[in-house]
């Protein structure tokens, strides 16, 4: 036992060893834990402050100052809300009272730079506690101004229009919607607006020139709102207007006045001077369940397409029998789609003939739509809707490859070589690849240009320089051109000896009454003399009398065409025609 006690001895003397170990182990880990805290507290990219309990600052890091402008001196002393922009004072003081009872909070506040401008960031508070005593609490800021101002962008891009500044069509349904919530017993009234003929324009001076115009458009319409009304840009040339507290038809036409009348008043836009007209569709409110701000805008839009289809530069309110009409374009429009891709399309022709000789020296296509259950739809039913809806444009194209095919096969049987007369809607004359398109035609169907002549309206020739550049490209192609129902339109005539064009075609309006109206005698007789000294033939249109054609002889028009010589018929008629007279064959 006693050989043992030295080794007793040894075990108890090792105690203080360990202890100093550990102490040391422990005196390290703190120095660490207390470099790894200044590390993280002087290098963190965010502010971080260390505040007393009763709000004071006691300690910051250097992204304090690069933030708040303050230098670290005058930081120190400083209380938490003297950070703070004013309006935010009271919200961060809340905040700041949570975390000082012990409930960490991360929100967002405004503070204010030295300088006067103001920081957006995302704070949290952390309380410092020592057992149940709260000695002080940390504030962690994260700058988030430059993803405010993005968030900001993005949101100013969905809501607003670009190029006026104006809001779009999704903030003015949102607006429209609070609006409606909020309505009764108020009356809302949506203005659906569209500059008429603004495609005009951009088509003849640039969309440089037409932006222009649409910003000073834009600024006049402010003027039409107040405070609680709001205005929006749609879509290229329309607009939308939200009006509260419309409480009669009587407001809604006085309004729909005011709006005309400000667009009336001339446009200055380079030195030109424009006027504008606008047609309007308006919907009001009237407290059903179903009218939501979708509802609305849509029957605004459907009363804009009748106020356009009742001669523009008008307005019109919304009914149900206008939502029946809406609904029937849009069949149509749906089964004009159908028709094109089953071929449900095709060509009668008129014949023209030389008034001198009795000769057919022509041929006018004309387009028929037999209807899989309705039969054949007249050109008057459908064409409109074709317009509108921007078919007009493949429908006009199959119209030329179907006429040059046509006249082709005609001329390879041996029947007869005479030009097809082809109507071009506006939509087309306007397309910058219009003479590309009929040259393939030309060219697929192997017509000679000299037997193909397209028809345009005085309408299209309004703007002279465009007029004359696409009517030249067409010339080149080696057609003919004529202008259709001469007479009704309002083209110059000092411009329409300029122009590179065959033939004018009187509108059958004044060859109708030529033999009991002495004034429309006077204009067809002085349009054809006029025409002759300008080295131009002459079709009237519409002949239905054997009189009608004495005095057209008379006074030497070149042609006519109409039901005295022959109806619109289709191929097999034509066909019957042309091989009852052998002697047409040149």
């Amino acid at each position: 036992m006693d050989s043992q006690k030295p080794l007793g001895k040894r075990r108890n003397s090792t105690k203080p060893a360990l202890a100093s170990a550990e102490h040391k182990r422990i005196k390290q880990r703190l120095r660490d834990s207390e470099q790894i805290f200044h590390s993280l507290f002087a290098f963190n990219p965010n502010a971080i402050g260390v505040f007393s309990p009763s709000g004071i600052l006691v300690r910051s890091n250097p992204t304090v100052t690069e933030l708040t402008g303050y230098s670290e001196q005058e930081l120190l002393g400083k209380s938490f809300s003297s950070f703070l922009a004013p309006e935010q004072v009271l919200h961060g003081m809340s905040q700041f009272k949570l975390a000082r009872n012990g409930m960490p909070q991360t929100f967002d506040t405004v503070l204010l730079h030295k300088n006067g401008y103001q920081i957006e960031v995302n704070a949290t508070s952390v309380p410092i506690s020592n057992g149940r005593r709260m000695t002080g609490f940390i504030v962690i800021c994260q700058d988030i101004s430059e993803r405010k101002r993005n968030e900001n962008r993005i949101r100013h891009m969905a809501y607003y229009d670009d190029m006026t500044g104006l809001p779009n069509r999704r903030y003015f349904k949102e607006k429209l919607a609070e609006a409606l919530a909020a309505a009764s017993p108020e009356k809302i009234a949506v203005f659906y607006m569209d500059i008429d003929r603004f495609k005009l324009v951009n088509d003849s001076f640039g969309y440089d020139y037409g932006n222009m115009l649409m910003l000073q458009v834009a600024e006049r319409l402010t003027r039409c709102i107040s405070a609680d009304d709001f205005l929006a840009r749609t879509e290229g040339d329309e607009f939308a207007i939200g009006y509260t507290g419309v409480m009669s038809a009587e407001e809604l036409r006085r309004r729909a006045d005011t709006i005309a009348k400000l667009l009336e008043q001339p446009f200055v836009v380079g030195g030109d001077s424009i006027h504008l007209s606008t047609s309007i569709g308006v919907s009001l409110f009237s407290g059903a369940e179903e009218e939501d701000a979708e509802t609305l805008m849509k029957y605004a839009e459907i009363a804009l397409s009748q106020s356009k289809e009742s001669g523009k530069n008008n307005y019109q309110v919304f009914n149900q029998a206008m939502k029946t009409g809406s609904m029937q374009r849009l069949k149509m429009e749906s089964e004009l789609r159908r028709a094109l891709l089953n071929e449900e399309f095709e060509l009668f022709y008129q014949p023209q003939m030389e008034v001198s000789s009795g000769k057919i020296v022509g041929m006018e296509a004309l387009i028929r739509w037999m209807h899989p259950t309705k039969g054949l739809v007249p050109p008057r039913e459908f064409i409109p809707v074709a317009e509108e809806s921007g078919l007009i444009v493949p429908i006009g194209e199959w119209v030329i490859l179907e006429a040059c095919r046509q006249n082709k096969k005609w001329q390879e049987e041996q029947l007869i070589y005479v030009p097809v007369s082809v109507n071009l809607s506006v939509r087309q004359f306007l397309q910058p690849s219009l003479k590309d398109k009929i040259s393939h035609i030309l060219e697929i169907t192997g017509l000679n240009p000299e037997y193909l002549d397209l028809e345009i309206t005085e309408s299209m020739t309004m703007d002279v320089e465009i007029a004359t550049t696409n009517l030249l490209e067409l010339k080149h192609l080696g057609v003919q051109i004529s202008i259709d129902d001469f007479g009704t339109g309002y083209s110059s005539l000092s411009y329409l000896k300029k122009f590179p064009i065959d033939k004018l075609k009187i509108d059958y309006s004044f060859v109708r009454d030529i033999m009991s109206d002495p004034n429309d005698a006077a204009i067809v007789a002085t349009i054809i003399s006029m025409a002759h000294h300008l080295h131009l033939e002459v079709i009237a249109e519409g002949v239905e009398t054997k009189e009608q054609l004495k005095f057209l002889d008379h006074n030497r028009c070149n042609h006519i065409q109409g039901y005295w010589f022959s109806p619109p018929v289709n191929v097999a008629h034509i066909e019957e025609l042309l091989r009852s007279r052998p002697s047409e064959v040149s």
